[in-house]
C-alpha cells in the first residue's frame, strides 16, 4: 500500500493544488509542507486529522493502513 507521503501527493495533485496552495491551507511554510510529501516529516495528530477532513478521506486511508477512502461515520 502506499505511504503517507505519496497519499497526501497523490490528493494533492487529484485537486489540483500546488504545494505552496497547500502549506498556505494548512498554515505552514513551503519547506514544511514539502517535508510531508519528501517522506521527510509527519503531521502531528491534529495535523492528520486536519488533512484528513480537507480532503475528506479517512486517516487510515491517508496513512496507508486502508484503501478505502471513505470516512466511516
Amino acid at each position: 500500500m502506499a505511504t503517507f507521503s505519496e497519499r497526501l501527493k497523490l490528493l494533492r495533485n487529484e485537486n489540483r493544488y500546488t504545494q505552496s496552495a497547500m502549506a498556505e491551507i494548512f498554515g505552514l511554510k513551503l519547506r514544511g509542507y514539502q517535508g510531508y510529501e519528501y517522506g521527510k516529516t509527519y503531521p502531528t495528530v491534529p495535523g492528520l486529522i486536519q488533512i484528513a477532513k480537507f480532503f475528506d478521506v479517512s486517516t487510515d486511508y491517508l496513512l496507508g493502513l486502508t484503501d478505502k477512502r471513505e470516512v466511516n461515520r
